[in-house]
This record gives structure tokens, sequence and C-alpha cells, in this order.
């Protein structure tokens, strides 16, 4: 699970995405639980966007057969995740970069989890299809990012519904309101509909929706 800012400490870090993504250690176990129905019991999984290390964590904890290529831009998240992870480590070869510094796989399955949204449409396309060039046939890929409405004025509802949520679990108003004009600034958010086409287009088939929590939504979708 990457960040694009300062985490802080691992414990902040933890915390602080718990505050920004509704049921977020709920949101890996299905992930795994998705992963597991189709990736074997010694299987090789990709995890891009892997930084802090919360979703290898989750998925290593409950999968003790599997083995993890994660990529990630930023060498203090790695190092993050190095130290989440603990012994859990060993089962993971980290590569410091973006798809096109992740290992040709095959893999049995893949997870992209809070970091799609980071991308233009067409980095995000082009990505989504060299997560699936790495992939074995039928192999699962599980992600989640924000997802919601575009058009119509309905971008500025579900961004003020995120900022409410954010003030509820205990940000400061003033930082969950300066986060409408960031996300609107630096994420390149796509309506549910565009994210389901792309993942059409960039040959995956099955696209299904299993998370849905106000901006944020998570699709498993399978190589074809």
């Amino acid at each position: 699970m990457s960040a694009r800012n300062d985490p802080g400490d691992t414990t902040t870090y933890a915390e602080r995405v718990a505050r920004h993504v509704p049921g977020l250690h709920d949101l890996h176990r299905m992930a795994g639980l998705l992963l597991a129905e189709h990736v074997p019991a010694t299987g090789r999984v990709l995890v891009l966007g892997a930084g802090g290390g919360l979703e290898l964590r989750a998925f290593a904890t409950r999968h003790p057969g599997w083995r993890f290529d994660g990529v990630d831009p930023s060498p203090e998240m790695i190092g993050q995740a190095r130290t989440t992870l603990g012994a859990l480590a060993d089962r993971v070869a980290f590569h410091e970069g973006y798809i096109d510094d992740a290992p040709d796989g095959p893999f049995d399955g893949a997870a992209c989890l809070l970091t799609l949204h980071f991308l233009d449409r067409a980095e995000r396309l082009r990505t989504l299809r060299q997560i699936r060039r790495r992939l074995a046939k039928g192999a699962p890929l599980v992600v989640a990012h924000h997802s919601f409405p575009q058009a119509d004025g309905q971008k500025d509802v579900w961004l003020r519904r995120n900022a409410d949520l954010l003030a509820s679990a205990g940000v400061p108003p003033a930082q969950a309101e300066k986060g409408i004009d960031t996300m609107k600034e630096r994420l390149p958010a796509l309506s549910p509909e565009e994210d389901e086409a792309l993942q059409r287009d960039a040959g995956f088939g099955g696209v299904q929706l299993f998370y849905a929590a106000f901006t944020f939504k998570g699709w498993v979708a399978y190589r074809r």
C-alpha cells in the first residue's frame, strides 16, 4: 500500500491509513480471500504499491506457503514494509520502482491496493496491461482505490462526504477540508464505470465489485 507523502513511523502510518480507508483490515482480509480462490498453497503473488507492508503482512500471515514480489518506488516505504513484516519479510522479494521494474512472472495472482488512483487514465491502463502480462492465465487481480462519480456535480458531493468521514474519524476538520482540494489537484480519480472499463480494456474478464466505502471501490478481475 504505497503512500506519496511522508509516512512517519510505521505505527503512525498504519494508524493514518486506517483512519482514511474505511474497513482497511477487512479490505486486506477480503483481498486475500479472493486471491486464495485461485492462488495455490505455494503460489507466487505480485503486490504493486507494497510500501508500508500492511497488505503483505495480512496475506503472508494467512497464507504461509505464498511467496511475494513487492514493488514500490519509495525506499523509505520499502524499509517500513520490512519492519512491518518482521520475520515474514524473508518471503518477500522487494523491487524499488514501478510496474516495469517487476519480474516477468508468471505470477499466480496480483494485488494493487490504494495505488492506481495516483495514475492518469493512460498510465493506469498501461500499468494494468503490464500486470496482466505478468500473470498466469486465469490468475486473479485485486485492486482498490478512490473511484467515485465525476459528472454533474457528483465529484464535489463525494469529496465532501469523504472529508466528513475523515473528520468523524478524528482528523482535524481543517485538515479534512484541505483534503478536498488536495484530491482535486493530485488524484486523477475515475468513475467506477471508467475503472471497470479500463480493467476490461487491459485484458481482464469477470470484473466484480467486492468493496465499496464512500469514495473507495475495490474489484477482483481475472487474466484472460
